[in-house]
This record gives structure tokens, C-alpha cells and sequence, in this order.
């Protein structure tokens, strides 16, 4: 019994589900049929097709192989329907043999739930004529009627209006007199109907939901054939329309971003494939260079998962490591926006070249998947930008006999890579902080992710787009109206980084308000040009002609055509040399005056004014 009780919820469930399937079931045989052109739905059934709840008592409809809707009306009389307006709840019959005449009496709509529309007009008197089959029928002048349900094969019947005036002469015809039962017959005239039957009903009444675009049907259940009103209205239906349209579009514009979101990322893995296999390539060239590689949880664990960050650039993040016997280095991980890996291809093929001692050893790489690093000796001193670029009252730390031998260093260096590699490597970005110090303060060339290879033959380079950092970008390589690009791009560069070492800060100073105060190339060279001392805060001569001898070198190295600059082996020869010796520079700004000034150089300062942003005596 217990078990019974338990089943009870299921089985009420069960009964009302099966109940809704069939209410289902017969809901989808009372959807709306069609017989040709014409619409048939409640209070109308089609007879034989449909269920008797699908219309009202006295609304069968029939259609025929012809296509014909029949509406069946008391005492056997059949009428074709020609339209049915279910808003003003109306039905236009007409009869097909054309014998309306003898169907009207017969009409007794008693019993019929259908009501006759009164005609607007009396039906007119028509003259019959009996006439042969011979008879030509082409009377253009006169109106006429045949009437096919009193004719016979051996005769013909014609219905003439009895008010014609130009009656025509029919040689084989008779006006005959009809003897037709309840038929209205006057002597030789009887009333011929020509027009449609309008009938119209009241019950069942379901203009108040056609007036709003429901539909009508029988309640479920109902013994008095009430009705009721379902579906939705004309609003509703328009109102779903436009969601519908807006759902397609919106679903179209969803699927296009999916789709296209799908083929980047297709695309970026095809991409990312292709790139590492085009490493993994590299890396097998280069093999017999020995450099250590490393997985990345070999990196993770060298970094101590990346807890102590030295500094970060354009194309990646350096933190400080130690590897097992206890080495410090410095791993420099990738920036994963370069999906080709080129950056790194650059630096790890010109480091494995280089064995020189201004610039930073390659100690090994990483290459694990789109997980690219590059692991360095340690340098303790960090950057030269640490030290030329510091607050006035804490003056250079380093002090003009460290910088001069550092700019002899960092000299020497870009002379090794033009030069004293078996193909030659164009840095490109040649600025304080890509100049690493070690304990000793020994400056080391570092970052060559910009860098290009080519041969020592090679006189100019091809490049698709500028490359380096702005403020230090020779103009042939921002526009080659400027001149081709060589190595004297590195010179130029070169030049600017020994101006910034000279003024102790950078020569475009952007936390300066005045903008006749920015630039200090052209203020340093106009004292040099007026025989002025350049008023720097210097604590003897020997530090004057230091900061004169990087000021000269520094103005060769920025002149504006690539062929006025010396190249870095002339640029270690003036350093090494004595200040008397150097002569001052053209002006390197003539040229520019000519044109407007690349986006890396800032606008000239006025020349009659002194610059602030330096400590003068």
C-alpha cells in the first residue's frame, strides 16, 4: 500500500502529460487548411479532413478535385464559395452550372446558422429564348446569358434583359414560356439571378479576437459549443517578428565573431607553429655554438618563480637569477606579442657570434613552446641610465674619468659588432639603458632584439619599418629621403647617448615646461661654436676637457647625413686622443632647418637662451 501511495505523484504526472499530448495531438489537426487559394479555419471544417471540434454545427466545408470550395446549406442545396471574411463574420456564395435561379428557392435558412444579405438591387427581368444549336451567338450589341441547367444537347437557352431596346433577331429561337416549379415566372419573363449569394452569421461570435488578430475556437470541455480566443495578437506577432529579425541578425553578427574569433585563433596557432619551428630550426643551426638551453621550469626555478624583477623594456621583463653552482645571471623573458619570435632569433644569433668584452655573454636560452627567455651574466651595476640620469643635487656618481672610459668602452664595443664578428651587427638601439655596468663599472652592449645581420660587403641595409627607440633613431632610418642605412646608424645613436653622459640627463627632458629649454644638442654646440665654456658644473679643467672631448665626439657622431659622421673606429681614436687635437664639428642642425624635424628630435630651443634644466657656474 505504502508503495502504491509513492507511485501516485508518477502517475498523476503521467495522466497529465499524456493528457496535454493529446490536446496537442488535436490541436495540430485544427490548423488551417487550404482548398486552392481559399483559407479554411474555425468556425469552418473541411468535412472528412478535420474533427468535428475543429469547426462550429452547420460550418462543413467540402473541396471538390476541382479545387472548389462547397459550403453544404439545408434541403440539398449546394453553393461554391468564392470568399469568406471572417472579421465581418460574411461568406459570398455563387453557383457554378449558373442556375442560381433555381437553387434560391429552395433556400430556406431556417435551420442554417447563416443569414441572407438582402441584395442592393431587385433582380432584373430576363426574356428566355429557346433556341437550335445552330444558332450564332455573336451579338456583341447585347447583353446576354446562357443558362446551362435548362438547356439540353439538342437546344440551347438564353437569357436576354427584358429593357433591352435593340433586341436581336434570332432566326432560330423562340421566346418560350418556362414551367419551372417555384420558379417566379410572368408570362413570357421570369427573374434570372446573374449576382452571388452574401450570407452572414452571428454565432458563433469571434469578431472580437479576429478584430485583434486571435484566432477563435471551442472551449475545451464546453457542451454549449462556447468559444474562446487564443494565439497571439497582430502587435504580438508583429512585435515577435522584429525580435526574430533582430535575434537572426544579432545570432548572424554572434556566429561572424565566433567564426572569425576561431580563425585568429586558428590563425595565431598556425602562427605560433610555424614560429617555433622556424626557432627550433635556428637553434639546431647554431648548435655547434653551445649555448645552454633551458625548459621553462628550469627558468622558473633559476628566477625563484620570478620573485626578484630588475627592470623591464619593449620586448621583455628581466629578473635576477642564480643558477645551481650558484651564478648570478639575468634572465630576460619574452614578450609573447611577437608571435614570429623574430626578436628573439635576432638576439640569440648575434649574441652566439659575440665573445667580446664590452659586450653581455649569452649564457643559454629558452625555447619551450611560445615560452621564450634568454639568460645572461648577471651584471651588479645594472644600467647606465642609473647613473647619468639623477637629480642635480646628486651630481654624476661616477664622475668624468669613469664616463669617459665608459663611453671608450661602449665605443669599442659597436666598433667589435660593425666590424670584428664575422658578419656584421647593426644594433639599432644604442641607448644608457641598454649599456649594462658590471662591479668593476665596465659598460657591456646589451638588448639585441632590434639588431640585423648582414655581410661585411653589405653597404646599406633593407629595412620594411623604422626600429629602435625614439630620441636615438638616426633620420635615414625614420625616412631614407635622409640616406641609406649602414652603420652609421649605430653612430648616430652612439652620439646622442654620449650628449645625454655630457648633460646628465636625457636631451629631450619632457618634465621641463618650456619648450625653448628641451634641447640640449644645439644649446652645447652653439657654446662650442661661440669659443664659450660649456658652464657644466665641473670641479677642474681636467673634467672640462673630458666633458669638451665627449661634447665634440658626440657632435661628429650626430651630423645629420650619415656620410659627415666617423665611423666607430675614427669615434675611438678621438676619445683616446687629446681634446687640442679635435676640431669643432658643422653644425649638424643645418640640415634640418631645411626640413621639418623627425618625430625623434624636438623642436630647436631659442639660441638666445640658456637652458635651466642645467647646473651652470
Amino acid at each position: 500500500m505504502e508503495s502504491f501511495f509513492r507511485m501516485m505523484p508518477f502517475f498523476f504526472c503521467f495522466l497529465l502529460i499524456a493528457n496535454v499530448s493529446e490536446l496537442k495531438a488535436a490541436q495540430e489537426k485544427c490548423l488551417t487548411k487550404r482548398c486552392k487559394h481559399q483559407t479554411i479555419r474555425f468556425p469552418f471544417q473541411l468535412k472528412g479532413l478535420q474533427p468535428d471540434h475543429c469547426g462550429y454545427p452547420g460550418f462543413e466545408l467540402s473541396c471538390t478535385k476541382e479545387k472548389q470550395m462547397v459550403l453544404e446549406l439545408p434541403h440539398n442545396v449546394s453553393m461554391v464559395v468564392k470568399h469568406i471574411d471572417y472579421k465581418a463574420q460574411r461568406i459570398q456564395l455563387s453557383d457554378s452550372g449558373g442556375c442560381l435561379a433555381l437553387q434560391l428557392p429552395n433556400l430556406n435558412l431556417t435551420a442554417s446558422p447563416f443569414q441572407l444579405i438582402q441584395p442592393y438591387e431587385k433582380p432584373k427581368k430576363y426574356t428566355v429564348f429557346n433556341c437550335s444549336r445552330e444558332e450564332n451567338w455573336n451579338y456583341h450589341y447585347t447583353r446576354y446569358y446562357k443558362v446551362p441547367c435548362l438547356s439540353s444537347p439538342e437546344f440551347q437557352v438564353l437569357a436576354i434583359p427584358s429593357d433591352s431596346r435593340s433586341a436581336p433577331n434570332l432566326v432560330n429561337c423562340s421566346i418560350t414560356l418556362l414551367n419551372i416549379s417555384k420558379t417566379e415566372v410572368y408570362g413570357d419573363m421570369f427573374y434570372y439571378h446573374t449576382g452571388d449569394v452574401d450570407l452572414r452569421w452571428s454565432q458563433p461570435n469571434c469578431s472580437e479576437c479576429e478584430a485583434v488578430g486571435r484566432k477563435c475556437k471551442l472551449k475545451i470541455d464546453n457542451t454549449q459549443d462556447e468559444t474562446e480566443c487564443f494565439g497571439a495578437t497582430k502587435k504580438q506577432r508583429d512585435r515577435r517578428k522584429i525580435l526574430l529579425v533582430m535575434s537572426i541578425i544579432l545570432g548572424s553578427c554572434l556566429l561572424g565573431l565566433i567564426l572569425f574569433g576561431l580563425y585568429r585563433i586558428h590563425r595565431s596557432r598556425k602562427a605560433a607553429k610555424e614560429a617555433q619551428l622556424k626557432i627550433e630550426k635556428f637553434l639546431e643551426d647554431y648548435r655547434v655554438l653551445k649555448p645552454s638551453r633551458y625548459s621553462y621550469a628550469d627558468i622558473k626555478r633559476i628566477t625563484d618563480q620570478f620573485k626578484d624583477k630588475l627592470g623591464e623594456g619593449a620586448y621583455g621583463t628581466v629578473f635576477k637569477g642564480r643558477l645551481s653552482n650558484d651564478v648570478l645571471v639575468a634572465v630576460k623573458v619574452l614578450n609573447n606579442f611577437n608571435a614570429t619570435g623574430e626578436e628573439f632569433i635576432n638576439e640569440v644569433g648575434s649574441m652566439c657570434r659575440i665573445h667580446h668584452v664590452n659586450v653581455t655573454r649569452l649564457i643559454g636560452f629558452c625555447a619551450d613552446g611560445n615560452k621564450r627567455a634568454l639568460v645572461y651574466e648577471y651584471m651588479l651595476n645594472e644600467s647606465l641610465e642609473k647613473f647619468i640620469f639623477v637629480a642635480k643635487e646628486e651630481d654624476h656618481h661616477l664622475g668624468w674619468e669613469k664616463l669617459q672610459d665608459i663611453a671608450l668602452g661602449i665605443a669599442k664595443g659597436i666598433e667589435y659588432l660593425h666590424h670584428g664578428c664575422d658578419q656584421q651587427i647593426l644594433h639599432f638601439d644604442i641607448k644608457p639603458h641598454n649599456i649594462l655596468l658590471d662591479k668593476n663599472f665596465n659598460p657591456k652592449i646589451s638588448d639585441f632584439g632590434l639588431a640585423k645581420l648582414c655581410s661585411k660587403e653589405q653597404s646599406a641595409v633593407s629595412m620594411t619599418a623604422a626600429r629602435g627607440t625614439m630620441g636615438y633613431i638616426a633620420p635615414e632610418v625614420l625616412s631614407r629621403n635622409f640616406g641609406k642605412v649602414t652603420h652609421k646608424s649605430d653612430v648616430y645613436s652612439f652620439g646622442m647617448l654620449l650628449l645625454e653622459m655630457v648633460g646628465g640627463r636625457k636631451n629631450a627632458d619632457a618634465t621641463v615646461g618650456s619648450t625653448s629649454q628641451l634641447y640640449f644638442p644645439e644649446w652645447v654646440y652653439n657654446c662650442l661654436d661661440r669659443g664659450e665654456e660649456l658652464r657644466i658644473r665641473i670641479e677642474n679643467e681636467g673634467h672640462a676637457k673630458i666633458a669638451r672631448k665627449l661634447t665634440i665626439v658626440g657632435l661628429w657622431c650626430i651630423q645629420w647625413c650619415p656620410a659627415d659622421r666617423p665611423s666607430m673606429k675614427a669615434a675611438i681614436h678621438m676619445l683616446e686622443g687629446e681634446v687640442d687635437s679635435l676640431t669643432v664639428p658643422p653644425n649638424p642642425f643645418g640640415h634640418a632647418d631645411a626640413v621639418q624635424m623627425s618625430a625623434n628630435i624636438p623642436r630647436k630651443p631659442n639660441n638666445r637662451e640658456l637652458p635651466v634644466i642645467f647646473e651652470l657656474e
